[in-house]
């Protein structure tokens, strides 16, 4: 979709947000937020209908740029990096969204599907990161936001193996380079949500098994979105979002290792297939 133009947001002088995995979940609310508060987007997924259908609805508020991505592609960052500046736009604030899991054990899948969701994961946000990130600090300002969560800060659990280590990578590298470039006029934060009303447990099959959760622990996307980009805006390197989530969070941190690791032992078929 070409971008449209006004004189107030003019895509040759303004600068845009990149959200990753923008075509449902946390990354389309994310989108909703920035065009609420009048930021241009870029919005790239592997679903370029539901991009498209995101650019018309936000369309009407904020100049909106299409561009369909496999980030399962190792070639991806690259090819999306040299299009965005093909297209003589700035990207001022990068959402690093793109995510999802592998349910079962580790040695139910193959190693291709575990290649691919680190790929996604890990290497992509860390290669769109070092693309983009010149060109912020060149400007003198910018807004990095790295979609991690909760599973990163507590005890891992049986199944979805890989997510909570790529998660944990995510916060940790996002906590090292805020404090790299802060001086540069950059902030970057993790956002680490808890348990989130999304596709994402219809996905991974573990929908009626999450829901029987207490609703105390969930937050639904908007709420995220909005907690997020405050934070990231304020100067925040990390974010758990909600109340319920940062107790479990520093529970976790505090409980011996062994009585934490238990604990997660004993509750983990309720929120991770491990079979």
């Amino acid at each position: 979709m070409t971008p449209k133009t006004s004189p107030e947001t003019s895509p040759k002088t303004s600068g845009y947000a990149l959200v990753t995995g923008a075509s449902s979940g946390i990354g389309a609310a994310i989108a909703r937020e920035y065009a609420n508060r009048g930021v241009p987007l870029i919005l790239t997924a592997r679903r370029i209908e539901r991009l498209e259908s995101l650019a018309i609805e936000l369309g009407t508020k904020v100049d909106v740029v299409v561009l369909a991505a496999d980030l399962a592609d190792p070639g991806a960052p690259a090819a999306l990096h040299a299009e965005i500046v093909a297209r003589g736009l700035h990207v001022a604030h990068l959402v690093n969204n793109a995510g999802y899991g592998v349910p079962g054990r580790y040695l139910s899948s193959d190693w291709r599907t575990h290649a691919e969701f680190l790929q996604v994961m890990v290497a992509a946000v860390c290669e769109l990161t070092h693309r983009f990130l010149p060109a912020m600090e060149a400007a003198g300002h910018g807004r990095i936001v790295n979609v991690a969560s909760l599973a990163g800060l507590v005890p891992a659990s049986a199944g979805h193996t890989l997510y909570g280590a790529a998660k944990s990578f995510l916060i940790r590298f996002s906590e090292s380079l805020a404090l790299e470039v802060a001086e540069r006029g950059v902030h970057v934060c993790a956002l680490c949500p808890g348990f989130t009303y999304t596709e994402f447990h219809d996905v991974n099959g573990m929908r009626e098994r999450v829901s029987k959760l207490p609703k105390l622990l969930w937050l639904d996307a908007d709420q995220v979105a909005r907690i997020g980009l405050d934070a990231v805006e304020r100067g925040r390197t990390r974010c758990i979002t909600g109340g319920a989530n940062r107790f479990i969070a520093v529970l976790s941190k505090y409980l011996p290792d062994g009585l934490a690791r238990a604990l997660v032992a004993s509750r983990s078929k309720e929120f991770r297939d491990a079979d």
